[in-house]
């Protein structure tokens, strides 16, 4: 017969649940939609203060190779605050959703670095711009002798 180690005390336990009900005031996920489409692949996520959360499902570590059916099978946890996607064994934990945080530090990393590649008729126009202005201003840099 083999013995199972206890991983988790009873204090850590009670501890878990007293923060839990810190929580209440927390909005949490009531309903998840997942909205495939040509150029528009959004998770929707309903909460239970009424809003509405949108997040590009290419923004999510963990989402970006996954196919359509996959993604669609997403689990709310029984008190919302997290989303589980059983077949492609990935969770996320809803605030961490709210505060745009959709993956590791390298992942976020990659994801900011994408954002500021972006080409817009916009952007080239403000950098237009800034051209004509002489450009980006140099840094001075207080209390260096030259």
């Amino acid at each position: 017969m083999t013995k199972h180690k206890v991983v988790t005390t009873d204090t850590e336990i009670d501890r878990a649940i007293r923060a839990a009900k810190q929580l209440t005031d927390e909005p949490r996920v009531v309903q998840v939609e997942y909205r495939p489409g040509h150029g528009l692949d959004l998770l929707i996520l309903k909460m239970s203060d009424g809003r509405r959360v949108l997040i590009p499902r290419e923004d999510l570590e963990g989402l970006q190779n996954a196919r359509r059916e996959e993604i669609a099978e997403i689990e709310i946890s029984p008190n919302g605050t997290a989303l589980h996607w059983p077949r492609l064994d990935l969770d996320y934990y809803v605030p961490n959703l709210l505060r745009h945080i959709y993956g590791s530090k390298r992942w976020m990393s990659h994801v900011g670095r994408r954002g500021g590649k972006a080409k817009s008729a916009a952007k080239a126009e403000a950098a237009r711009a800034n051209g004509l202005k002489g450009g980006r201003p140099s840094t001075k840099h207080v209390g260096m002798v030259a």
